[in-house]
């Protein structure tokens, strides 16, 4: 599957300093090793629907890591999936009349055309569920095999044949490794805690035959009326949600690759599952960190396409809004915070750039190299966007009070408009 276009990403003399983040699995601010080369795996959209600000506040968080990253001189690979094929997305096909496919085309279209007005640097690797499923299918059939997942009987409502992956076995593969998944390790819940989420987040709990009520889905066998493909010994049918990001991560970057992200709410059950699908399979750890973006909402509720409470960047963008202040408000928030969106951020990002426009033309190179400086501390502080704002404010506060009026070099401009671009993806 194809991505979208890249802007050229400048070039910044010097780097910034090494990375502080913070590790959801261990629940602070750790350092991030990269040794210069560095991965990241961000969960992708489901295609039912247009991107909005929930999704884009998620993109947008983790391309600043990407950015952090290049700057500090890491060579960078970055793998993104899109689940293409999935219940959420068959149930809206079949409510609007749609061919599922043609609906997940479209969407993903709309996804890619949003991601680059809003200057997401693009993944290398950029996978579709249905690219992924003859590389999923030997990786279920050898969890079979091991003891490691099972086939579920039928039931009144299902037929038999589901296989499942068992928490319980893969928690006890390996005991005295430190570095073992076992349920919990990335959500850091309780049983207890989970069971409830589980069934709100596309688990089925209460499935007759499951050895464990958190066991997760890895093929659903062929029902009528849905998609369904040749799963050699498993049957014909289709992919759970876990296995296909934990397949796609393990084929295309290292193991463990350096940091798996998404929106909060993929943290249980999807990371913890394809955390405990990746160790199974490999017996290496997913990822050797776990960083995760809040929640965006509107009117007092999280934003989401079930609740139907959406503010669509495709739709700001046809009535002329500049992207570059779609970001702007993104970038106002701390990525790890919950937060609402509201019209007025948006008129207030607006008059942000309009005053970094106006200061542009008038800065000096010492004014554009302290700004740099001030923002690459920020970024590397736990990617703080809302303190590096504050720098370019300042920074155009200071530009504005030096009286200067086109009397400066343009390198100072030059500069000052790299730095924006390159670590907080806003062009001037």
């Amino acid at each position: 599957m194809i991505a979208w276009k890249n802007f050229p990403l400048p070039v910044l003399p010097g780097k910034s300093p090494d990375l502080v983040l913070h590790d959801t699995a261990l629940d602070s601010a750790v350092p991030v090793r990269t040794d210069g080369e560095a991965s990241l795996y961000v969960c992708g959209i489901t295609p039912y629907d247009a991107t909005h600000m929930g999704h884009a506040s998620t993109y947008v968080a983790f391309d600043l890591l990407n950015r952090q990253w290049r700057d500090a001189g890491n060579t960078v690979r970055y793998v993104q999936n899109v689940t293409d094929v999935d219940d959420p997305l068959l149930e809206r096909a079949n409510a609007k009349g749609l061919d599922w496919r043609e609906l997940a085309l479209e969407q993903t279209q709309l996804f890619r055309d949003d991601m680059e007005a809003l200057n997401v640097l693009a993944p290398d690797h950029y996978i579709g569920a249905v690219e992924a499923i003859d590389w999923i299918v030997p990786a279920v059939e050898d969890l079979l095999r091991r003891g490691l997942a099972y086939r579920v009987p039928g039931d009144g409502t299902n037929p038999a044949g589901d296989v499942y992956f068992s928490v319980d076995a893969a928690s006890e593969m390996d005991p005295e490794d430190p570095a073992a998944w076992h349920l919990g390790s990335v959500s850091g819940l309780k049983p207890e805690q989970m069971l409830p989420i589980f069934a709100e987040r596309g688990g089925d709990p209460l499935r007759p035959g499951k050895r464990n009520a958190l066991d997760p889905l890895l093929w659903r066998v062929k029902r009528a009326g849905e998609p369904f493909w040749d799963g050699a010994t498993l049957g014909e049918g289709r992919p759970g949600w876990h296995i296909e990001c934990s397949v796609i991560a393990q084929r295309f970057l290292p193991a463990p690759f350096t940091v798996q992200a998404g929106g909060s709410d993929l943290v249980f059950p999807h990371h913890e599952m394809s955390a405990g699908h990746a160790y199974a399979c490999s017996g290496s750890p997913l990822a050797r960190h776990y960083a995760h973006a809040g929640m965006v909402g509107l009117d007092g509720e999280k934003m989401s396409k079930s609740l139907g409470n959406l503010v669509l960047v495709s739709q700001l963008r046809s009535q002329g809004t500049d992207p570059a202040a779609i970001r702007a408000v993104l970038l106002s928030h701390h990525y790890r915070t919950d937060w609402f969106w509201t019209d007025d951020q948006l008129t207030s990002a607006e008059q942000r750039l309009s005053r970094w426009r106006s200061a542009l033309p008038n800065t000096s190179r010492a004014e554009a190299e302290q700004m740099l400086t001030e923002v690459r501390t920020a970024m590397a502080r736990d990617l703080d966007a809302p303190a590096a704002l504050a720098a370019v404010d300042a920074w155009a506060v200071m530009v504005a009070e030096s009286g200067r009026a086109n009397t400066v070099t343009a390198d100072g401009a030059e500069l000052a408009a790299s730095t924006l671009d390159a670590l907080l993806g806003i062009r001037l």
